[in-house]
């Protein structure tokens, strides 16, 4: 009766941390973000996408082969390895478990309110290329993603 009791509750209590294991594992569905601007160096790349997910501050940049995911709030940009981006449909799925360690260098980052979107101005790197990202606010004045 005893070990039956004990299997019980060790089998009870395997199951959330299996349960917990795999929500780790599986990929979040990133939205596309319409409205968005991007420009990188002042110019209008031919290829880009960017998408959200429902934790507001954070953005996923395709930009030609390259995904890099921005921390707004924390002023950080990593850099992903498309290998671990799965499109799907219009949207993207990507698990933050993924994101690496390190972000890239972001120097003269700056952000500013335009009225109807957010500014996000940096710089890739040291000596790298400018990006700017143009994001539509709410009618409250509060980022939509």
């Amino acid at each position: 009766m005893l070990a039956a009791l004990a299997l019980l509750f060790f089998a009870g209590g395997a199951l959330p941390l299996h349960a917990r294991a795999q929500a780790v594992d599986k990929k979040s569905l990133w939205k596309s973000v319409p409205f968005a601007i991007v420009k990188f160096n002042d110019d209008a790349p031919k290829s880009w996408n960017m998408y959200h997910s429902e934790k507001k501050g954070l953005l996923l940049l395709h930009l030609w082969k390259r995904y890099l995911l921005l921390d707004v709030k924390g002023e950080e940009v990593f850099e992903i390895d498309p290998q671990t981006v799965k499109p799907a449909g219009d949207d993207v799925e990507w698990s933050l478990t993924d994101k690496p360690e390190q972000p890239i260098e972001t120097p003269e980052w700056k952000t500013r309110d335009l009225v109807s979107v957010e500014r996000i101005r940096f710089r890739l790197g040291k000596n790298g290329y400018i990006l700017e990202l143009q994001i539509p606010l709410q009618a409250n004045g509060k980022p939509m993603y």
